[in-house]
């Protein structure tokens, strides 16, 4: 395995990475070099790989445990895998709007790996947004306040029978969230744990209020955010290809998905990255 090559393809995130075939298994200094170009640009792509539900799985795991979504059924022998398909009579895309992923858990998910078996002949990219960028542009005592804040994350709206995830989908499994799904805090601003570097962790298909304040309080305060870290200056956009890899940052990264090709098929897999348990994680560092 040669040195692996990065190119930076956005100012605000993103790079391009090439020299790496992600089937392999990769020697420790490789999956070390990929993780520190994640963090870094905070959003990472890798053309032309062959993964299979197998392989994929097997990548995952090298940066943490993975993730079983609690809504979206996974593939048969492999429920890590999300199969995130859009047939040509679907109306209705998955991710078709800003979020980060599992922001909803009491423990949310530190990284997504996802992977093209079928795009259209146009259309179809993904938009990904620095929430670093976002924090670090806001004026200080905006950032002084934001840093006092908590707030509350839920899947129960966008899983809610009219939310936009839950909506029916020809070869998607998609449960709708039913009864209690459960309410979790976390800071308005993450701390990143291995750049050091703090990015705003709100966002608007998952996060209901700040901690303490109404619905109606939180608001105003809330649509300012949304409207900033959505800036085009904090973005950059991914034209996928059969095979293409996106590695992307949930702990400072939003992302879309664009729904603007009708009428075409797309058929991606993903797989989640949670943290490493408190103890895996310290004898790692060790």
């Amino acid at each position: 395995m040669g040195q692996i090559e990065i190119r930076r393809t956005a100012g605000a995130l993103g790079a391009e990475i090439g020299g790496v075939d992600l089937a392999q298994d990769l020697p420790d200094a490789t999956i070390a070099a990929i993780r520190a170009a994640l963090v870094e640009h905070q959003v990472i792509f890798f053309r032309d790989q062959d993964l299979s539900p197998t392989r994929q799985v097997a990548l995952g795991r090298r940066f943490g445990p993975l993730n079983i979504h609690p809504y979206v059924s996974g593939m048969d022998g492999h429920p890590e895998v999300m199969e995130i398909i859009k047939e040509p009579s679907d109306k209705s895309n998955f991710g078709g709007g800003w979020h980060s992923d599992m922001s909803f858990l009491k423990t949310p998910a530190i990284g997504s790996i996802l992977h093209a078996i079928q795009v259209p002949e146009w259309g179809g990219d993904t938009l990904f947004a620095s929430q670093a960028a976002a924090f670090e542009a806001l004026s200080p005592a905006m950032q002084a306040t934001l840093e006092g804040l908590s707030a509350v994350h839920s899947a129960a709206r966008e899983y809610a029978s009219g939310g936009h995830s839950a909506q029916k989908r020809g070869s998607m499994k998609v449960a709708e969230a039913d009864g209690y799904v459960g309410e979790y805090v976390h800071p308005v601003v993450l701390t990143h744990p291995e750049s050091g570097r703090k990015a705003l962790y709100v966002n608007p298909a998952f996060t209901m209020r700040f901690e303490g304040w109404k619905a109606r309080e939180s608001r105003p305060l809330l649509q300012f955010l949304f409207d900033h870290c959505r800036s085009e200056a904090f973005t950059c956009r991914f034209a996928w290809t059969k095979g293409a890899v996106a590695f992307w940052d949930n702990r400072s990264v939003w992302h879309y998905a664009l729904n603007d090709y009708p009428g075409q098929r797309r058929h991606m897999r993903r797989v989640t990255v949670d943290p490493w348990p408190v103890a895996a994680a310290r004898e790692r560092a060790a």
